[in-house]
């Protein structure tokens, strides 16, 4: 048996190469494109996270963006196009640190771990089945909410959970709890409606990462699942992202507006079955 030499994956920022100069002035121009201003324990978070993301991705397939260039604008920045959504929620545009997120099939910590951070979320849970993404996600939480302890700025709690959604969906701890669910990349909207409204609470919001070119296919089905979960299928939004270089990107808002059947969400195999009645 030949043995393993890879030096071990890190579990901190520290000793890694810093990221280089096209990182910080793609992420500084597309923050102002934003209106969004980071504090120094914020940057220091964001930046621990990618460095770890670029280190573990060159033995584990977290992303297909290799460059720093590219995960500054198509994950970071990508992630808080939604802030300010987030802060349209609260009374007078503020985001008072109550409020809680769970990111669903968060992969490399995007949306998630960024938008938690930035967007003062209280608590934060990252889920994704795949056990070596859970494990990467437990270090990258780890080293940005250091970022954040080390600029004595609130970090919130955060966990991951190495299950799938349906799995969650049917614990008394998770099910109708979270006031904020988000998910990029992952499945059709229909398929977002049915896995994350059992996890909001009435009056909670999904938000869902798309593109613009097959948005218009999934909206009919989306709307569907819509009144078999017994919400308003006039509850789903959709929202421009007001930047050039990701003008093709859409923000999908879908507000719960009623208690979630009980036989929902249904299994993979139910929902490849056959459609919601």
């Amino acid at each position: 048996m030949t043995a393993d030499l890879r030096p071990p994956l890190p579990t901190e920022a520290a000793g890694l190469l810093p990221l280089d100069a096209a990182f910080r002035q793609t992420l500084d121009a597309d923050l102002e494109g934003l209106g969004i201003v980071l504090t120094r324990g914020q940057r220091d978070a964001i930046e621990a996270h990618a460095q770890l993301l670029l280190a573990w991705n060159e033995s584990i397939n977290l992303t297909a963006l290799r460059g720093p260039e590219q995960v500054a604008r198509h994950h970071v920045i990508d992630s808080l196009t939604a802030v300010a959504l987030l802060r349209g929620f609260h009374p007078a545009g503020r985001l008072d640190g109550g409020w809680t997120l769970l990111d669903l099939g968060s992969g490399g910590g995007y949306p998630g771990l960024p938008l938690a951070m930035v967007a003062g979320a209280r608590a934060l849970a990252l889920v994704d089945s795949v056990g070596k993404k859970a494990r990467f996600l437990r270090v990258a939480a780890a080293a940005a909410t250091a970022g954040l302890a080390a600029a004595d700025e609130r970090a919130p709690r955060v966990q991951v959970l190495a299950e799938r959604g349906e799995a969650l969906a049917r614990l008394h701890e998770h099910r109708e709890r979270w006031d904020v669910v988000t998910a990029r990349a992952v499945g059709t909207l229909a398929e977002l409606v049915e896995l994350a409204l059992p996890l909001l609470r009435v009056g909670g919001r999904l938000i869902a990462w798309k593109r613009d070119a097959g948005l218009i296919d999934e909206r009919g089905p989306a709307r569907v699942m819509l009144r078999a979960l017994q919400s308003s299928p006039r509850a789903l939004e959709v929202h421009r992202v007001p930047l050039t270089a990701l003008a093709d990107h859409r923000l999908v808002v879908i507000t719960k507006s009623a208690q979630t059947p009980a036989r929902f969400p249904r299994s993979v195999v139910e929902r490849r079955r056959a459609a919601p009645t």
